[in-house]
């Protein structure tokens, strides 16, 4: 198992990265987040540990621009922070689990291993007849393969990710399309294409809401 943790306090970074090894998981323990370009071009991880107050950027914008870049790693988020709100954003850009400080370093080991299983096991993802590879991301219906467009696939990632919840619209407008001034028309249209690919009744709209994955 490896990891990666990008902590830019010193002191905690060296600490947790020392402790993480003795429990047999090999860390690479960053503390300035802007060469975290070059290590994901040179190293493969399992789970990615990213505190949300760093020294050059936020954590929140670290977790959108891996997702961004089509990094799927289980992100697992350390911080102060306590609100619902703070949690809520994290989810909505791509976190997969929130721990808040102080925690016990044991606590982290089993949430890092707990990602690490689950990232096995559900990298590949079926609505009923098409199976999603969200490592390769590719869409196949059974040996036929079903290509879309970067767009597409961003409106499906997060609609997976929140798969039995509806995904309000401007949730969907501010994980793909971010600061452009874009309106909700082109969120109807990306839609309107999946349902067109997924089987009958697997994108369900709540007008005036969002949409849901069922």
């Amino acid at each position: 198992m490896k990891i990666l943790l990008i902590e830019d306090d010193k002191l905690l970074g060296e600490t947790l990265a020392e402790y993480l090894q003795i429990e047999g998981i090999e860390t690479l323990w960053l503390w300035d987040e802007r060469q975290i370009v070059q290590i994901i071009k040179q190293y493969e991880f399992d789970v990615i540990v990213v505190d949300l107050i760093l020294k050059f950027s936020s954590g929140e914008e670290l977790i959108l621009a891996l997702r961004k870049a089509g990094i799927q790693t289980p992100i697992l988020v350390i911080t102060a922070k306590r609100s619902i709100t703070d949690k809520e954003r994290c989810f909505i850009r791509g976190a997969d689990d929130y721990l808040i400080k102080p925690f016990e370093f044991k606590e982290i080991v089993l949430r890092i291993k707990a990602l690490c299983n689950r990232r096995h096991r559900e990298n590949i993802v079926t609505i009923r007849d098409i199976v999603v590879n969200l490592d390769a991301k590719t869409l196949h219906s059974g040996k036929e393969e079903i290509k879309i467009s970067q767009k597409a696939w961003d409106v499906l990632y997060l609609l997976i990710k929140n798969r039995g919840e509806v995904v309000d619209t401007e949730t969907i407008l501010d994980y793909v399309w971010q600061d452009k001034d874009v309106g909700e028309e082109i969120v109807r249209a990306y839609i309107k294409q999946l349902r067109k690919i997924l089987p009958p009744d697997s994108i369900q709209v709540y007008h005036g809401q969002g949409y849901k994955l069922n």
